[in-house]
């Protein structure tokens, strides 16, 4: 089931915050590189800045369903402010999961691609951040 809900008063996350829930299957993860192309582009950002940052949430997507439960969802939050984006993915995972090491290949893509990259796994969930910041013209 794929859920939409739009939120405007996320102190957090700062003034609009989109919250995006798919399930944990490759074929969904169109759907998250539509939105965040989209709400990049909503953004004002340059067509290479959106489709970096596409690569880049396909990317952390594909690491974390590497690691999800069986029948796991995709929660996916977008925090749109002035000048950046914030992807926030967590799915729930198999008991002992590890996300790869900060020296792996995709973890350099990742990183190539956006201003900051940043993972946490605790218990049962992993959750992968991306910022990415406009650059001014």
């Amino acid at each position: 089931m794929t859920q939409l809900d739009t939120t405007h008063s996320e102190p957090a996350f700062g003034d609009d915050v989109v919250l995006l829930t798919v399930p944990a299957d490759g074929g969904y993860l169109g759907v998250l590189r539509t939105a965040t192309a989209g709400l990049a582009a909503r953004l004002h950002f340059a067509l290479d800045e959106i489709e970096d940052l596409r690569i880049a949430v396909d990317e952390a997507c594909a690491m974390l369903l590497a690691i999800a439960t069986r029948d796991a969802e995709l929660e996916c939050r977008f925090a749109v402010t002035e000048d950046a984006l914030t992807v926030e993915v967590t799915v729930s995972t198999v008991r002992g999961a590890k996300l790869p090491s900060e020296s792996s290949f995709a973890w350099k893509v990742l990183t190539a691609l956006t201003t900051s990259a940043d993972a946490e796994a605790t218990g049962r969930h992993a959750t992968i951040r991306l910022l990415t910041r406009r650059t001014e013209i």
